[in-house]
């Protein structure tokens, strides 16, 4: 029991470093001004964009998001550039059919992609695809995946709060799906895990190491990647946001990452994960890359998840209850100790996850299941470990990547993408 409470103790304190800095990384304000519509003209004017599209296989998604792409209220120049990725599905053709009946005409420009060179990966490839279609005279380029919807005043708004700051790089982690079970418990536990990992406030600040994106919704000063060296940089990261972004700070550029705003008017991923067995291949598909395929920092991760999450709900019941047990003594004493240790460390737990319950519109009191939410992120890193040390490496739409190709393009990008929930 003594060995408990000091396991209890321990955890209450990082929670209690957790939810008072740590970038305050639980606060869900970090986004765009609401009070700024894009209505006020940049100095300079309003610059052209090029919106890169990097598709494969997402026949299904298209019809939901490329229209509102295209009906962008934007007042500067626009167009977009869809990569087909090498579909199956007739993706390009999809592609092509919608601009007809949107009336896109020279708006829209369908790119079919070349085979992918070894040492690339399928995302970058296509976005460096991309980058070479829009030519040299795009100064900022906007890469968004296929299957995220942009409000009416999307671009407006995102080339407003990038030009007015001085920014580089603003990336919008888009709103996810939560329509069914398995998605309300997992999707907001992971965007708070990742904003754990990277807070959005210390991501943002120009003299902290840490940076990060989401590759859903990346705005890009064309200089700042050319700084930063390129897609190519970046070509073999199964894992392209977080990497992008390291490689732009790297380079000098500002970055700022954000949660986009609910409603009609904001950013939202469409695609669907109808199950856990869904959610499960989108999370581990990347985990053990995220964790450079080091089983250090494998062991290490399921010993500071446990710590944090698990132990303070066991604790918590097992003090109690041994406190009630025992009576006096050592032993009740550091029963209490453990339970009342455990207690803590679990509202504080609770309390710093309501906010982005909220920002789901979930019910506030589904947090206290956090850990068991934890533990299903544990058995999900562990088996992506599992596959890696099979040989099957990391997969995705019908594209393997070997552990080798893998492990070579994580010891550049030891990052949590959100593109994993919405890429392609």
């Amino acid at each position: 029991m003594m060995t408990l409470a000091a396991c209890a103790m321990l955890s209450m304190l990082v929670w209690l470093v957790l939810s008072t800095g740590h970038g305050m990384f639980w606060r869900t304000g970090t986004r765009l001004d609401a009070a700024d519509t894009g209505a006020t003209e940049p100095p300079g004017g309003w610059p052209a964009i090029t919106v890169i599209v990097p598709a494969r296989d997402e026949a299904e998604m298209l019809p939901h998001t490329l229209p509102a792409l295209l009906g962008q209220d934007y007042p500067g120049q626009l167009r977009v550039l869809l990569v087909d990725d090498s579909s199956d599905d007739g993706t390009g053709e999809v592609a092509r059919v919608i601009g007809r009946v949107a009336g896109a005409g020279d708006r829209l420009t369908v790119v079919d992609g070349q085979p992918r060179p070894a040492g690339w990966a399928g995302k970058v490839w296509a976005m460096e695809q991309g980058v070479r279609a829009a030519g040299p005279d795009a100064r900022w380029l906007l890469f968004t995946d296929a299957d995220i919807a942009h409000g009416p005043h999307s671009v407006t708004r995102l080339v407003r709060h990038a030009t007015g700051r001085g920014l580089d790089l603003t990336s919008l982690m888009a709103v996810l799906r939560t329509s069914n079970r398995w998605e309300r418990l997992v999707i907001p536990a992971f965007v708070y895990f990742f904003a754990q990992l990277y807070p959005f406030r210390r991501a943002n600040r120009p003299t902290a190491r840490t940076a990060a994106a989401a590759g859903g919704c990346v705005l890009l000063r064309r200089a700042a990647l050319e700084r930063a060296g390129g897609i190519a940089a970046i070509r073999g990261a199964v894992i392209d946001d977080c990497s992008l972004a390291k490689a732009v700070k790297r380079g000098g550029g500002r970055i700022w990452l954000g949660l986009a705003d609910r409603g009609p008017g904001g950013v939202r991923s469409v695609r669907p994960y109808p199950g856990l067995a869904d959610l499960w291949k989108m999370i581990s598909r990347s985990a053990y890359t995220q964790l450079r395929h080091s089983p250090v920092l494998l062991a290490g991760t399921v010993v500071g998840l446990v710590l944090t999450y698990l132990l303070p709900p066991v604790a918590a019941v097992i003090g109690l209850a041994g406190t009630l047990a025992a009576g006096g003594g050592a032993g009740g004493t550091a029963a209490l100790v453990a339970g009342i240790a455990g207690l803590a460390a679990w509202v504080i737990m609770t309390a710093t996850y309501v906010p982005m319950l909220r920002y789901y519109r979930q019910p506030v009191w589904t947090a206290v299941a956090l850990p068991a939410v934890a533990v299903l992120y544990t058995l999900m890193t562990v088996d992506s470990a599992v596959a890696h040390w099979r040989g099957r490496g990391a997969a995705w739409k019908g594209r393997a990547y070997s552990p080798s190709a893998s492990s070579a393009s994580s010891a550049s990008a030891p990052t949590v993408g959100s593109d994993s929930a919405t890429g392609t």
